[in-house]
């Protein structure tokens, strides 16, 4: 039997997000299998043609091609969706991949979107460089306050995006107050939900439209597999499923497995490294080697307020500025022995990275410094280490200077 046939997750609308964690979406074939079953395969055998045409027409609810149907792809999807406490979730090939089918999925040429300039670099590369060449316009808002955002909407706005906590600097944008200015302009709010993934911050809760996964971070959580996610309203997300089904950006079975497990983890990860990751933000502030510590669960951040009712923690990222620029910054980089030198976050493995030199460099100097990204600025993705060894890698290099 290639299609699964009984649904487990029947009561879920009872059960707390850790107990969703691990039994949400969860379907199990004639096998009666225990642990989620990965399906391996490029197509799906039909009873006859009036079925196969069915399928096809979508008459009938079934798998038809692994692109766009798969059980397995299906039951990452529905944990997700259920996480999120959204209707609806599609699986891409990764976070960019979910991102890109948004917009083209529900916009046109002669379209404009209000984005946020603290966002990842690769999402500035594709608003900025990539989409203007379709004819869809950015205008980037350098300010947190949702005044700012308000300013810069236009009569043919269709997306108002933001990253919260942003990359790499951890701005905490109002996500309701953001709503509200998307809503009024008759645009959608879109929200990265990376750094925080469900465990810390349910966006749909605040008023957004849609969210944004990178599951190659916290929802797989191990450094293992790329994937992303769109979540929302059934009415966007089968939009944006109709343009995966036809263009493609899907995620393959294997890696949909993967998060579908690493999600069931992911509450306990979250909550020990964000522990870790307080912790090391407040030592970060103690040495006479850092200009700043940027990290939402610190007093000191400017935006701690806000975070503190969005997020249930400060969450897993921190970022610092070490006195001295590029030099001093990559000093500190050269002298990780326990850290991992990458750009990856999410992973079980604290991880370290220049953003000025990495994932924020290919955008100009000029979009950097608008970002607030300086030359001594470092980002650590903390992971389940004990606190005192990070600190001790991260002490070498702060003086060896």
């Amino acid at each position: 039997m290639a299609e699964p046939s009984s649904t487990i997750a029947t009561e879920s609308g009872d059960w707390s997000l850790e107990t969703l964690a691990v039994r949400a979406g969860q379907v199990r074939s004639q096998f009666n299998e225990h642990s989620e079953a990965l399906y391996l395969t490029s197509s799906f055998v039909f009873d006859s043609a009036a079925q196969a045409a069915a399928r096809f027409s979508g008459e009938e609810e079934g798998m038809v091609y692994a692109r766009f149907t798969n059980p397995t792809v299906n039951m990452m999807q529905e944990r997700l969706a259920a996480l999120e406490g959204a209707e609806g979730c599609v699986a891409t090939a990764s976070g960019m991949a979910a991102i890109l089918s948004v917009v083209m999925a529900l916009m046109k040429a002669g379209e404009h979107i209000v984005s946020s300039r603290s966002i990842f670099g690769a999402t500035q590369q594709m608003f900025g460089n990539i989409l203007p060449r379709f004819g869809i316009e950015t205008t980037f808002v350098d300010s947190p306050d949702s005044a700012a955002f308000a300013a810069a909407m236009r009569p043919n706005t269709r997306l108002l995006f933001i990253e919260t906590p942003s990359n790499p600097l951890t701005e905490v944008l109002d996500i309701a107050a953001l709503s509200a200015v998307a809503h009024a302009g008759n645009a959608l709010l879109v929200v990265d939900n990376c750094f925080c993934s469900p465990a810390l911050q349910r966006p749909l809760e605040f008023g957004a439209d849609l969210i944004i996964h990178s599951a190659t971070k916290y929802l797989d959580g191990q450094g293992r597999v790329l994937g992303g996610a769109v979540c929302g309203p059934k009415a966007l997300t089968e939009e944006v499923f109709k343009f995966l089904r036809t263009a493609g950006p899907c995620i393959s079975p294997f890696n949909a497995w993967i998060i579908l497990k690493g999600m069931e983890t992911l509450a306990l990860r979250m909550q020990q490294q964000s522990a870790n990751a307080l912790q090391l933000a407040q030592w970060l502030e103690r040495q006479p080697q850092v200009a700043r510590v940027y990290y939402p669960g610190l007093a000191s951040h400017s935006q701690h307020a806000l975070a503190m009712r969005q997020q249930k923690t400060g969450g897993a990222i921190v970022a610092f500025d070490v006195k001295g620029g590029r030099e001093a910054a990559w000093r500190v980089v050269d002298h990780c022995r326990l850290l991992s030198i990458t750009a990856n976050l999410g992973d079980t493995k604290t991880t370290i990275t220049h953003p000025a030199s990495t994932t924020h460099g290919r955008i100009s100097p000029e979009a950097r410094a608008a970002s607030g990204i300086g030359e001594g600025l470092l980002r650590i993705a903390v992971g389940l280490e004990n606190p005192a060894d990070v600190q001790a890698d991260l002490a070498r290099g702060l003086s060896a200077g």
